[in-house]
């Protein structure tokens, strides 16, 4: 071959083999187009209040990604004694989870008329929720904040065979018979209930709220209200009664040992344990408090009526879930609407609640003593609602403080009384309503 014809070759060849790995490249980078998409998963982060169902959590959020392999669920507990004390310094400092729980109160629904939380009412979750809860969840501008996590109600568990031992043939219908009962109890050795002194949040589902719905909601119809606008008197002498007959139980010896350390896993356990005779609880707590127990348990509506009064119960939506208004906001709905249907199914499996939605109400989980429940409560006719529902935000963390000073003897139920009324006018006056 001659020179001028080798150089000739040489030279095309190259040129040759450079748009062959120029095309390889052009069809490489084609095939790792679809690698880098799927490499670029959306995370949104879950803020959730799961304090008895952290594993079940941790599932839907996996159960979710297998389903939607675009989407990966970063879940993150709340901790403490409030859902409000968790998301306050989120909303402070700007940093927002894509999904998060709330409760169904005045301070989540100015979060969405504020523009923080989303407005869930185009979504199945919201339609598919019962109408009685959708009130609970809007907003004064009319906007649907949250879905529901159940259908909450408050109840006193107690144990059949001890209340047999103790001679206890009739549950007790107020305040005094209750009282008459917790002696008998502990005539026949048994510690009468357990009071969850460490965990305030269970003190305000059970006494507070018995005590707000019996002394405050049976007395003014229109306390809602007069509580937004700070005209609600709670200096009164039925007020402090909440807090006096919270004090009373412990005083009398009725309660566990070093009860005012007794955390929320602890007291079911006593409860379950056959080491307390009752139990302060909610339908959230159904799973738990009914199954796996050496003995057969009943419920009751927390008695904290007067003599011949009509005892006001407990009813409404428990603590649920929101969309906050992120970069994140449409794979955080898509979220939203598992939970409410495959999630709230394994949710189910442990919880046992009063599910808050209409189609998948038949399949899921639920016991009979808590439906039998639920159902006699609806048809009281008044009824209250939950503490965290009922009170201001910044309100709800602050009676927890007073509950445990009153249980400490460090302020008297009056003083715990003329603090809440201060408390409750002073949101009202900032504008939390």
């Amino acid at each position: 071959m001659g020179r001028a014809k080798f150089f000739w070759w040489w030279r095309y060849g190259l040129t040759g083999l450079a748009c062959l790995f120029f095309l390889s490249g052009c069809h490489a980078h084609k095939d790792a187009t679809p690698r880098t998409t799927a490499a670029a998963r959306t995370t949104i982060t879950a803020l959730v209040w799961a304090p008895d169902w952290p594993q079940e959590m941790l599932q839907i959020a996996a159960e979710f990604s297998k389903l939607n392999p675009d989407v990966r669920v970063d879940v993150q507990f709340m901790i403490g004694n409030s859902v409000e004390e968790n998301i306050k310094p989120r909303v402070a400092g700007g940093t927002l989870p894509d999904f998060v729980s709330v409760n169904p109160n005045a301070y989540a629904a100015e979060l969405a008329d504020q523009g923080v939380l989303a407005d869930l009412r185009g979504t199945s979750a919201w339609n598919n929720m019962l109408t009685p809860l959708k009130a609970d969840w809007t907003s004064r501008r009319g906007k649907g904040f949250g879905i529901s996590g159940g259908v909450a109600t408050t109840m006193i568990y107690y144990n059949r065979e001890m209340f047999a031992k103790a001679g206890i043939t009739q549950l007790p219908t107020d305040f005094y018979a209750f009282l008459r009962v917790c002696a008998q109890l502990k005539r026949a050795g048994f510690t009468p209930i357990m009071w969850s002194g460490g965990f305030p949040n269970m003190l305000g589902n059970g006494p507070f709220a018995s005590g707000f719905a019996n002394d405050v909601v049976a007395n003014d119809a229109d306390w809602r209200n007069k509580m937004a606008d700070g005209t609600l008197n709670l200096d009164t002498p039925a007020v402090a009664d909440i807090f006096a007959k919270m004090a009373l139980i412990p005083e009398r010896g009725y309660v566990q040992p070093a009860f005012m350390t007794t955390g929320y896993d602890e007291g079911i356990r006593l409860f379950k344990e056959g080491k307390v005779a009752m139990a302060f609880e909610g339908s959230w707590s159904a799973g738990s408090m009914l199954h796996g127990n050496a003995f057969q348990t009943g419920v009751f509506v927390p008695p904290w009526n007067a003599r011949g009064a009509q005892v006001v119960p407990v009813l409404g939506s428990e603590t649920g879930f929101a969309v906050c208004e992120t970069p994140r906001k449409a794979a955080a709905l898509r979220f939203l609407e598992f939970m409410a249907g495959k999630g709230f199914l394994i949710l189910q499996k442990k919880r046992h609640n009063i599910s808050p939605f209409r189609e998948n109400a038949g399949t899921a989980v639920s016991d009979p003593v808590i439906v039998d429940y639920t159902n006699a409560v609806r048809r009281y006719p008044v009824t209250a609602s939950p503490y965290y529902s009922s009170l201001p935000s910044n309100t709800i963390e602050y009676v927890h403080g007073l509950m445990q000073d009153v249980l400490l003897h460090k302020i008297t139920p009056a003083l715990a009384a003329k603090r809440l009324d201060q408390s409750v006018k002073n949101e009202a006056n900032m504008h939390y309503k």
